[in-house]
C-alpha cells in the first residue's frame, strides 16, 4: 500500500482508519486500499471558517479481486478565531465576529435530520467521516461529486427554484428548529442583519460614498465607457432605504432556508441533471420567504460565469418556479410577500457588494477593465431589479 497523506497534517489517517474509510466509500467491507494521492483544491476560500479543501483519490482491491477507483472530498473547518486574517477585524468587533460565524454548521447539517425534509431532487453529499478536535477545528470527509459539464440551462434554474420553494415551505419556524441551536438564532433576520451591519453598512457603503473610490482608474473607465454616471447616487439612495428594508423583511412570513443557494452550492451530478447535491449551508436562522432566490440569481454572474444581461430572464423564471414550490408544500403566502422577501434580501446581501470594491484598495492585482465593466453592469441590473419593490 502506498499512502501520501502528509498534506492533510493531523488529518492524515492511520492505515486502519484509511481502510475503514475506503470500505465505507466503496461499500465493500473487505476492500483493501491501494495507491492514494491528495490534491489541494485550488479555490479562493472566502469563508473564514474554512481552513482548507482537498480531494483524496485512490484505488482499492475488492473482495472479488477487482481494482476500483474511489475518491472523497475533504473540508477542514475551523473557528473564525483561527482565521489567518482575524486581525483585520477591529478588536472591538472580534469577539462578536467569532461568535456569529458558526464553524460547526456544516457538521450540524450532516448530523441533523434535514435529509428527511429535503424534497425529491435535493440531497446532501454523503458524509463518510467526521472528525472533531478540542481546539475548535473539525474535518468533513464527504462524497466527491463529479459535476455535469457545461453552463446551467434555464430549465435547471427553474427546477432549482421550484425545489428551494418546496424546501422553504417545509422549514417554516413552526415546523423545524435551527440546524445548530444557539442563542438568539431564532430571531427573524438576525443573520442578514449581522451581515448587513458589518459588510454593507460599515464597509461597502462608506466605500461607495467616498468620491475617491470612483476615481480608481479601472472603475472610472468602466463607468465612463458604460455611461452609468448615476450608479453611485442610485446605490447611496438605495442604502438610505436599507434599514427600512430590513424591518420590512422581518415582518414577512419566515422560513429556515438553505441560506447560500448559489448554483455553486447546488452541485449537479454527472449523468443525473435533474438532481442537486446541496452543500455549504448558511444563515441558519429564520429569513423572509424568498431569501434563497437572491443567491440563485446572482451566484454565477458574480463569479463571471453568467452575463449580467441574462439575469432579468432568470429572475422571471425562478420567481414563478419558487412560488409553485411553496404552493406544492402548502405554504400560503402572496406573490407580493415572496417578491419583497426575495428582492429585499437580494438588495441587502448582494447589491452593494457586486462592485469589486476589494480590488480598489489593492496596490497590485490582476483585475481587468473587462471585469470592472462586468461588475458595473451587474450592479446596475441589481439596482434596477430591487428598486421595483424597495
Amino acid at each position: 500500500m502506498i499512502t501520501t497523506l502528509e498534506p492533510l497534517g493531523r488529518d492524515a489517517l492511520r492505515d486502519d482508519d484509511l481502510t475503514d474509510l475506503v470500505r465505507t466509500i466503496t461499500g465493500d467491507p473487505a476492500a483493501r486500499t491501494g495507491a492514494v494521492r491528495v490534491e489541494p483544491v485550488d479555490y479562493p476560500i472566502g469563508t473564514p471558517s474554512t481552513e482548507a479543501l482537498f480531494r483524496l483519490f485512490g484505488t482499492a482491491t475488492t473482495a472479488g479481486g477487482d481494482t476500483v477507483d474511489w475518491s472523497c472530498f475533504i473540508k477542514k473547518l475551523q473557528s473564525v478565531r483561527h482565521w489567518a486574517y482575524i486581525d483585520s477585524v477591529p478588536e472591538q468587533f472580534r469577539a462578536a465576529f467569532i461568535q456569529n460565524l458558526p464553524w460547526q454548521l456544516e457538521i450540524a447539517v450532516h448530523r441533523s435530520g434535514i435529509a428527511d425534509v429535503l424534497p425529491d431532487g435535493l440531497r446532501l453529499a454523503t458524509a463518510y467521516r467526521i472528525d472533531l478536535y478540542d481546539d475548535d477545528r473539525g474535518t468533513l470527509w464527504m462524497e466527491n461529486v463529479i459535476q455535469e459539464p457545461g453552463p446551467w440551462p434555464m430549465e435547471r434554474f427553474e427546477r432549482a427554484a421550484y425545489l428551494l420553494g418546496r424546501l422553504s415551505a417545509r422549514r417554516q419556524p413552526h415546523l423545524v428548529e435551527p440546524l445548530l441551536p444557539r442563542g438568539n438564532i431564532t430571531t427573524p433576520g438576525v443573520g442578514l442583519r449581522y451581515y448587513t451591519g458589518g459588510r454593507v453598512m460599515m464597509t461597502a457603503l462608506p466605500t461607495i460614498a467616498d468620491p475617491q473610490t470612483w476615481r480608481q482608474p479601472l472603475l472610472a473607465a468602466a463607468v465612463c465607457h458604460l455611461g452609468d454616471h448615476r450608479l453611485r447616487d442610485d446605490l447611496l439612495d438605495l442604502g438610505e432605504r436599507l434599514p427600512a428594508v430590513l424591518d420590512a423583511l422581518d415582518a414577512l412570513p419566515q422560513c429556515y432556508q438553505h441560506g447560500d443557494a448559489s448554483p455553486q452550492n447546488l452541485l449537479v451530478p454527472e449523468g443525473n441533471p435533474d438532481e442537486f447535491v446541496v452543500i455549504d449551508w448558511g444563515f441558519d436562522c429564520p429569513q423572509a420567504v424568498g431569501f434563497d432566490l437572491g443567491q440563485l440569481l446572482v451566484g454565477l454572474a458574480h463569479a463571471g460565469e453568467l452575463a449580467p444581461d441574462a439575469l432579468p430572464a432568470v429572475h422571471n423564471v425562478i420567481f414563478k418556479a419558487f412560488l409553485k414550490g411553496l404552493a406544492e408544500d402548502g405554504m400560503q403566502v402572496t406573490e407580493e410577500q415572496v417578491l419583497y422577501g426575495y428582492l429585499g434580501s437580494l438588495c441587502a446581501r448582494a447589491t452593494f457588494t457586486a462592485l469589486p470594491l476589494e480590488q480598489i484598495t489593492k496596490t497590485t492585482n490582476d483585475a481587468t477593465l473587462a471585469m470592472f465593466e462586468d461588475r458595473v453592469r451587474l450592479t446596475r441590473v441589481l439596482v434596477d431589479l430591487v428598486s421595483r419593490v424597495v
